[in-house]
């Protein structure tokens, strides 16, 4: 199939999760291929197998794709419109910064966003005139969409607290339930972090706990509002758990919104929600795609852009900067950017 010049043309970084038609989270070529004014026309990955997997599973919907085991070469001579980074995190600063002087008009970057807040703060640099789309889904997804507007519109007045619960760790999973709860009470900006981080010390050498450990912490936001979060409250078939508080009722997320309910001291008790359902496989991915498509084409920002990024990546290493000071109030932004914390083992990327 031939590529249109009238389509904005992406590039790919990091393909090992795109190799196959079905959708779902991180397979942001199914994404692409959803919304018609996208072509892939190329994709850099170190894998030379997962590089010919891609190219087999959709040159019949791209045509003739080009692949690089070298990303600069492949800004430099594809000159994409759009970039999805869909690499490791260790890499996504320099990626994110390449891009951006290559000229590109929009970059979709798989979470999480950097390893340390050093590296976070250059890409937010990078990306003050350019949109960014972080992929954290519960931004798209239609349920979770309606239960802000709901919040917003209202329903349970201005919100003072929220719990999430079933945090699974504090930077590679964490940034979901930290941007999560932030969306569900406008966006306010958090303001301090007092916080504890698991003790892992009696864990193998390798374990993911140990790279990423969980935690238990308070964020303050600008408003006054006070979130928690914890790893407790998980059940083995449940998803993420949110209550959250207003001044004149509460919400019950339960396994990631999929059952909701509202309770209002109006004397109306408690009742479920009737929230949208998913009217095909991860709609979030259009859903996202689509916002990225018109941010690059009227210059506007998407649905979980920089700033969004910057706040669900700054609580996590700031729960650790507390935790260091044993649980101690820090103010945001913290001081020290240079705190680490690996990603976990990726692909071909």
């Amino acid at each position: 199939m031939e590529q249109s010049r009238d389509r904005l043309r992406v590039a790919v970084a990091g393909c090992h999760r795109m190799t196959h038609r079905v959708p779902g989270s991180h397979n942001f070529a199914t994404a692409f291929h959803a919304v018609p004014e996208t072509d892939v026309v190329a994709v850099f990955d170190l894998g030379a197998d997962t590089r010919t997997e891609f190219v087999d599973c959709w040159q019949e919907v791209w045509g003739d794709l080009r692949t690089y085991d070298d990303y600069h070469q492949m800004l430099s001579e594809i000159q994409p419109d759009l970039l999805c980074i869909a690499t490791r995190q260790t890499m996504h600063a320099d990626q994110i910064e390449l891009a951006v002087d290559a000229g590109v008009r929009g970059i979709l970057c798989d979470k999480p966003l950097a390893t340390s807040l050093a590296e976070m703060d250059r890409i937010v640099a990078a990306c003050r005139d350019v949109p960014l789309l972080l992929a954290l889904d519960r931004r798209w997804m239609p349920r979770y969409c309606s239960l802000r507007k709901l919040v917003a519109d209202g329903a349970i007045g201005a919100v003072t607290s929220a719990t999430a619960y079933a945090l699974s760790n504090l930077i590679n999973h964490g940034c979901h339930s930290y941007d999560a709860i932030l969306g569900l009470a406008g966006d306010i900006e958090p303001v301090w972090v007092s916080g504890l981080v698991e003790d892992v010390s009696q864990e193998p050498p390798d374990s993911r706990r140990r790279m990423d450990p969980v935690g238990h912490a308070q964020i303050g936001l600008a408003n006054g509002a006070v979130f928690y979060v914890t790893p407790n409250g998980r059940h083995e078939s449940s998803g993420m758990t949110f209550e959250v508080t207003g001044e004149h009722g509460r919400l019950f997320l339960l396994d990631d919104a999929n059952e909701s309910y509202l309770w209002s001291e109006d004397g109306a008790g408690l009742h479920p929600l009737d929230l949208p359902e998913e009217t095909e496989p991860w709609t979030a991915g259009k859903v996202m795609v689509n916002d990225l498509v018109q941010a690059a084409l009227t210059g506007r920002r998407t649905a979980c852009d920089i700033e969004h990024a910057r706040r669900a990546t700054e609580i996590g290493f700031a729960i650790h900067s507390s935790s260091i000071q044993s649980g101690a109030k820090v103010d945001l932004p913290i001081a020290d950017r240079s705190f680490r914390v690996e990603s976990y083992p990726w692909g071909n990327e």
